[in-house]
């Protein structure tokens, strides 16, 4: 027993250094912005958006549609839904928003860490959902874009695939527990259903400002109907 007790705690410790030393999910990349924003003010209803290159992006194109509708990103760029996981409560619970838009599947499409599993992928927005909730913040799921294939991935032949497969089950799922969706996806695919429409991105992948304006008309309506 007491060997058993001892492997166990060595295991722990190893764990806890290899988490420290490659900081699997950055978990701290916001610390010092929500440390300095602190809890929301009397009667301000903050806004949330978490997720990847994507929404950090945004933030960099037009900060200032953030800025002036109380919006924050919290966007680290190639992370996928198992990283969002697992720093939900620093970069949203702990900011007490009223609202989180939750952009996912890009990059557990693209494989960044690890084989594509829709169902975990799926359970992995299932739990952020269910913590949001649990603190009485309103949650807005947003599709995954449109995407024909991932320049830093080629070997990845399915994507628009799997993008439809997983946005479909999340579909429904918001639908089954009364959460708002955007559906981001139909406004951008192109006519022949291949790709996101050439004239909002420049990769591909990622929006350019014609691609946000689309986003942001989209998005608008429903955080107003949920803040």
């Amino acid at each position: 027993m007491k060997k058993y007790i001892l492997s166990f705690v060595l295991l722990a410790v190893s764990s806890i250094a290899f988490a420290q030393k490659h900081d699997f999910a950055l978990i701290d990349a916001y610390g010092d912005q929500n440390r300095e924003i602190g809890l929301p003010k009397k009667g301000e209803k903050r806004v949330v958006f978490m997720g990847n290159s994507i929404t950090w992006n945004w933030v960099r194109f037009h900060g200032d549609w953030f800025k002036e509708n109380g919006f924050y990103g919290r966007g680290i760029s190639g992370q996928t839904s198992y990283q969002f996981l697992l720093r939900f409560r620093e970069d949203v619970i702990k900011l007490q928003p009223k609202v989180v838009v939750i952009n996912y599947g890009t990059n557990d499409i693209a494989e960044n860490t690890g084989a594509y599993n829709e169902e975990h992928t799926f359970n992995n927005i299932k739990a952020m959902c269910d913590m949001a909730r649990y603190n009485k913040i309103k949650v807005i799921l947003c599709s995954t874009l449109p995407h024909k294939g991932f320049g830093w991935n080629p070997n990845i032949k399915d994507a628009m695939q799997k993008i439809r497969s997983l946005n479909a089950r999340v579909k429904e799922y918001a639908k089954a527990n009364k959460i708002q969706y955007v559906d981001y996806f139909s406004a951008m695919v192109s006519a022949d259903g291949t790709q996101m429409r050439p004239e909002l991105s420049e990769d591909g992948v990622h929006p350019n400002m014609d691609g946000y304006a689309i986003m942001e008309s989209l998005i608008m309506p429903a955080i107003k109907k949920v803040r």
